[in-house]
Parts: C-alpha cells; sequence; structure tokens
C-alpha cells in the first residue's frame, strides 16, 4: 500500500505544479505589462484630476505576493510635484475578489511644491458614505480596511517662500480610515519635532503626543463626521516649556521673542475636504513665558528717545497673552491680544498682528521712572522689526515735553494719539492727490 500511496502524492503534487505553471503561463500572456500599466495609472490620473502624470518606471507581480511599484513619477506641471518611489503590497485574494486591500504604502521622497498643490483644490476625497473616505467605480470596492499600514520618508512641503520642510512619519489604519497610531516627524529637527496620536479604545478620540523645542505639547483630539459631508477635528493641547526659538527653527523661521512658554491651546477645523480642512485651522494659545527676552527690540529706548527705535533687546521678568491663527488662501494670520510685559525697568501691554512676516500692532510702555502709558506703533518685520510714536502722538509729546517734561510727555503721546484716531490717521491723507481744505473741528472756531 506505500508504494501506490506515494505515487498518488507525487501525482498530486506534479498535478499542483504543473497547474501553477499554467497559471504563471496565462497571468504572463493575458495580464498588462509594467509599460502597460503604467499607462494606464497616468491616463487614469489625468481624466481623474485634469493634470498629466509621467511615470518613469513601473512594476508588478502577483508572485509570491502582489506588489506595485513606480518610480520617477512627476506631474506635468510647471514645477512638478515629483515621487522617487511607491511600494504597495496588496492583498491577493482580495483583488481576484476585484477589492482593493493594500497591507502597506511606502513612499520615498515625495517633493510638494505649493503652487503645484493648489492646482488639485477641490478634487480630493470627499466622505461620501459613512466609513468610507472616498469610494471607487463599479465593479471595484474598497475593504474596510483599505490601507493598513502607510510609511513615509523624506516628504518635501515648499511653501510659497520657498521654505522646503521635510517630513518622516507612518500610520495604521482602523475602519473608516481612522488611525490606530500615527507619527509625524520633521526629519533631521534638533531637538526633536514629532507628533504621535494613539487611538482610544475605538473611538474617534486620539491621545495626541507632542515633542518640539525641548518641551511637550500633550493633550486629546477628536475627529467628527458631520452632515453634508462635512468633517470637524478638534483638540485641547497643554504646551509645556516649549522653547519658542527652538520651535520656530524647526520649521525655518525666525522669532523675535526668545523664553520657554506654557498655556492652553485649543485647535479646530472644519470642512468638506481634506485640503481644506488644513486650510480652515484655527488655533488659540493663551501663553506665558518666564523669563522672555525681546531679541530685536528695546522698548526702553524707544520710550526715552521718541522716534523710530531698531535694534536692541528688552529682558522681560514674564510674558503673557493670547495668540489666535487662522489659515487663509494667502498664509496664516496670528493675532497677539492681551499682551502683557513687565521686567524691573518697565511693564507694557498691547496688541500685535503678524502676517507674511509683517508686524502691526500697538503698545503701552511704563517705566519705573515716572514715564507712564507712552503709546508705541509696532511695525517692520519679522527680521527687523521697528517701534516708533506715530505722528499725532509725536505731536503730542513734543507739547507735552514742552509743558511738563517727563509725565507730561507721556500724557501728550496718548492725547495726540488719541486725537489722531478721533479724527482719521494721517496715512490716508497721504494718498490724496489734492491737499484737503482746512476743516473746522467741533467746537472750535476760526
Amino acid at each position: 500500500m506505500k508504494h501506490p500511496v506515494r505515487r498518488w502524492l507525487i501525482g498530486i503534487a506534479v498535478v499542483l505544479l504543473l497547474g501553477t505553471g499554467v497559471l504563471v503561463w496565462v497571468a504572463s500572456t493575458r495580464l498588462p505589462s509594467d509599460e502597460e500599466v503604467a499607462a494606464r495609472i497616468s491616463e487614469a490620473f489625468e481624466k481623474r484630476f485634469g493634470v498629466g502624470l509621467k511615470i518613469g518606471g513601473a512594476h508588478w507581480a502577483l508572485w509570491p505576493s502582489p506588489v506595485l511599484v513606480l518610480s520617477q513619477v512627476a506631474t506635468d506641471q510647471a514645477r512638478p510635484i515629483t515621487l522617487r518611489r511607491i511600494t504597495l503590497q496588496l492583498k491577493l485574494r482580495k483583488l481576484l475578489q476585484r477589492v482593493v486591500a493594500i497591507d502597506e504604502a511606502e513612499i520615498e521622497s515625495l517633493v510638494l511644491p505649493r503652487e503645484s498643490v493648489r492646482a488639485f483644490r477641490g478634487k480630493g476625497p470627499k466622505p461620501k458614505e459613512p466609513g468610507h473616505l472616498f469610494s471607487l467605480p463599479a465593479p471595484w470596492a474598497l475593504a474596510p480596511i483599505p490601507l493598513e499600514k502607510a510609511r513615509w520618508r523624506d516628504v518635501v512641503w515648499i511653501d510659497r517662500r520657498g521654505i522646503a520642510l521635510a517630513y518622516d512619519g507612518d500610520v495604521v489604519f482602523d475602519t473608516g480610515w481612522r488611525p490606530r497610531q500615527a507619527r509625524l516627524e520633521r526629519a533631521g529637527a534638533s531637538p526633536p519635532a514629532r507628533l504621535r496620536l494613539d487611538r482610544e479604545a475605538g473611538q474617534d478620540r486620539w491621545r495626541t503626543r507632542i515633542e518640539v523645542g525641548g518641551g511637550t505639547w500633550n493633550g486629546v483630539s477628536l475627529f467628527e463626521l458631520l452632515p453634508n459631508d462635512t468633517m470637524r477635528v478638534s483638540a485641547e493641547l497643554e504646551p509645556r516649556q516649549v522653547d519658542i526659538e527652538g520651535l520656530v527653527q524647526a520649521f525655518g523661521r525666525r522669532t523675535a521673542v526668545a523664553g520657554k512658554f506654557s498655556g492652553q491651546t485649543t485647535l479646530v477645523a472644519q470642512a468638506g475636504e481634506l485640503g481644506a480642512l488644513i486650510r480652515s485651522l484655527h488655533t488659540r494659545t493663551t501663553f506665558s513665558v518666564k523669563p522672555a527676552t525681546l531679541t530685536r527690540l528695546d522698548l526702553a529706548k524707544a520710550v526715552t528717545t521718541a522716534g523710530i527705535s531698531r535694534g536692541g533687546t528688552t529682558p522681560l521678568d514674564e510674558l503673557t497673552g493670547t495668540l489666535d491663527t487662522q489659515g487663509g488662501e494667502d498664509g496664516i494670520v496670528m493675532r497677539y491680544t492681551g499682551l502683557k510685559a513687565r521686567s524691573g525697568l518697565l511693564t507694557a501691554s498691547g496688541n500685535l498682528k503678524l502676517f507674511n512676516r509683517k508686524l502691526d500692532g500697538e503698545v503701552a510702555v511704563d517705566l519705573v521712572d515716572g514715564v507712564v502709558g507712552v503709546p508705541l506703533k509696532v511695525g517692520g518685520s519679522m527680521s527687523d522689526p521697528e517701534v516708533s510714536l506715530t505722528g499725532g502722538a509725536l505731536a503730542g509729546a513734543a507739547v507735552g515735553t514742552a509743558v511738563l517734561p517727563g509725565v507730561g510727555t507721556a500724557l501728550g503721546a496718548r492725547i495726540g494719539q488719541q486725537v489722531e484716531k478721533l479724527f482719521g490717521e494721517e496715512e490716508p491723507a497721504k494718498k490724496k492727490a489734492v491737499p484737503a481744505q482746512p476743516q473746522r473741528s467741533p467746537g472750535v472756531s476760526r
């Protein structure tokens, strides 16, 4: 009996091998070639987005496991989006059922110029049905978890100023495109700048941990899918001992304030499309910096000279206030309100707006030697800030000095500033082609 059984087993093995060989031969003769796959992907991309796509190389295989590799990919744009390599590991059984299920996607060296990415606005995936971020044309369908894991290395974002920032990271997905775990890191930043998300027990709630500027910015983030295909992201975070210079340097920026801050941050973004969701981001942070230094301004000098002042430093025991940021089409607007500063030499309060690196604000400064409430205009740029008295305040200060030096200078400047605001600032008047005729002010006779 042993020999018949052995021959039977050998026969089965031979049949399986022959069957596998036939399947391989059929696949190699009937399935598209690498060149055909690249052509079909380019055609589908252009049809979907209206932008051409060039693929330098493509390779795909079903055995030993399904894989698709694209290399040297670039969009047909004046400043193309480029991708060195993307590798997709797929599930064979699901593919045979016409279901898209990817074990892992690995992205290497993706470059995203801002002006090129803008061409895809409004064309990205939308939450069309519960549990899915986007749908596929029939007869194809998405698996409950279309993508198990994604990893990326050297993904570079180039902003409108040409600043290029590289990021590494990875994400593991649950159903409905919810990240189970996610990590995002600024490549090469020192000290590290990284974000980590961990989902809490299947809820749309994530423990959020941020390391940046040698400190932490931890809390909880939430995701909601609202009616009318609208997504909402919110977070409550607590910055602790974050070094301001280390924070901004990690993202290729400069700052005019040095010190470590702590406080409270709220974040919210709401939109129907992923790109619009990012652009709608609004944050509010109440902060305290102890101690702090204004690294490019000398407020005491500006008060005593009553003129334009640039450069110098202002050591402070404490700086507090609220920072609101709001994304928009042309960049992020930053508004500082309720600013209060104190040191052994002075106290100050004011408000400031920062947009496209341009400063615009006002601050009132009290010196301990008795000069109180001197109003200063803040202008210039982040790299070259300046403070000065406006025309009306400067004229009032001159009168105050003549009447009563010291306190009179400050009072005169404050009165001059208020008169200027009441009757209009001097700047619009300068733009008139013909000088306006003298007008009679209320309660003042000729």
